[in-house]
């Protein structure tokens, strides 16, 4: 009689370790945590003759619906985990008590990691009345051990993907930002006269900003130049952006009508962008024998001209809505300006004024206007504009990306 007993046990514990066994080999194999599962539910259901089955994981703080069998939507949609299962710590049968929201279940098993819990499996029989031991009390260990390989399975798969998506995220962010690098000209590039001074500043914000610059000779006696700011960040800016920077290049000469290169760009941007980003731009052609600038500023911060002549500051502000944000630009309004001799221009980003201050974004605008408002040479300008931008950095107040263009004008 006992070695019969025995043999009974040792069978029983044999097929236990078969299934462990079985599961574990499942998982060595690498499948897809829908396979798992659906070998998991099979497990249960037709080997261990259980009814019901819900399974319960927490992740990304938040717990969800992993598995679900042999159960109505009603009875799933009246559960609550932190209202009716975080109470469980260890294996219980819940049978008698039946606690009203897992009438129907049997049986709560707590999933434990490193000492957190992690997940909850809910069992029980789909037929009330049932000859022998329940095949929810007599399997509950076995059904612990496979839930809590299944459960660590489900959370090393899901922390593996995040992984495998930040490094995808890295090295996007590392292109984009070769082709903004490649974008912003440096000083060896900006044009060379003795009629005009360039001084550029460009500080992108999170490693990838959406800003461009460029300053480029049309002609012998013309200088084009140009700011912009691409709404959004990341590899899809970098690369609008970029394709921006060579339709201007191969757009912008020093005849062109403004009016038509600006709905030229606009097509362009619409046609790159599909109506998702937008780009911010101020262009200006600059004569330096007549002393006129001609511009648009399509929907960006209006430059700061100080005219020494009149000691004042001017905003520049004619133009029209930024490129992207209409299919056709109903008005363009083109700035013409005489500059005179010892005049100063800034145009900038919005991470220049914009600052956040932990609450809302705050301007930072009048501070600018007081470092260029003034006969200083624009070298002593950018000084002080460089302080606001380390006070910025060191405070924790960066909210967007920095690029400035300077002109002084001979």
């Amino acid at each position: 009689m006992v070695t019969q007993l025995r043999k009974k046990r040792l069978r029983l514990y044999k097929d236990r370790l078969n299934i462990i066994l079985d599961i574990a080999q499942t998982i060595n194999e690498d499948h897809s945590i829908d396979d798992l599962l659906s070998e998991f539910e099979i497990l249960l259901r037709e080997e261990l003759e259980v009814g019901k089955v819900l399974v319960y994981t927490f992740s990304n703080e938040e717990w969800k619906n992993l598995l679900t069998s042999g159960v109505t939507e009603e009875e799933a949609a009246a559960i609550d985990v932190e209202k009716d299962l975080l109470q469980y710590d260890t294996i219980e049968s819940i049978t008698l008590s039946h606690p009203p929201n897992l009438k129907g279940f049997d049986a709560v098993i707590p999933l434990f990691h490193r000492y957190r819990a992690i997940g909850y499996v809910l069992i029980g029989d789909i037929e009330e009345e049932q000859q022998g031991i329940s095949p929810t009390i007599k399997h509950l260990k076995l059904i612990q051990i496979i839930s809590n390989l299944i459960i660590v399975f489900v959370e090393n798969k899901r922390m593996q993907q995040e992984l495998l998506e930040q490094e995808a995220i890295k090295r996007e962010m590392e292109l984009a930002s070769r082709i903004q690098n490649q974008l912003v000209p440096s000083k060896h590039q900006l044009p060379k006269t003795s009629k005009l001074d360039i001084h550029t500043y460009y500080q992108p914000h999170m490693g990838v900003g959406g800003d461009y610059y460029d300053v480029f000779r049309l002609s012998r006696n013309t200088i084009g130049f140009c700011i912009a700011d691409v709404s959004g960040k990341g590899m899809s800016a970098a690369m609008l952006m970029s394709n921006f920077q060579a339709v201007i290049r191969s757009l912008f000469s020093y005849r062109c009508n403004l009016k038509k290169l600006v709905h030229q760009l606009n097509a362009r941007v619409n046609e790159s962008a599909n109506n998702e980003k937008f780009i911010t731009l101020f262009i200006g052609r600059y004569n330096l024998l007549t002393r006129r600038l001609s511009y648009v500023n399509a929907g960006h911060l209006p430059p700061l001209l100080y005219d020494t002549r009149k000691q004042h500051l001017v905003h520049l502000e004619s133009g029209c809505i930024g490129l992207g944000m209409l299919d056709f630009i109903p008005s363009i309004e083109v700035g013409k300006v005489h500059i005179p001799k010892g005049s100063k221009l800034l145009a900038f980003t919005d991470g220049l004024v914009e600052l956040d201050d932990g609450y809302q974004v705050e301007s930072g605008a009048e501070e600018v206007e007081a470092i260029m408002n003034n006969n200083h040479p624009l070298e002593q300008n950018f000084q002080g504009l460089r302080a606001i931008i380390d006070r910025i950095e060191s405070d924790g107040a960066a909210f967007d990306d920095i690029s400035l263009i300077g002109l002084e004008f001979k």
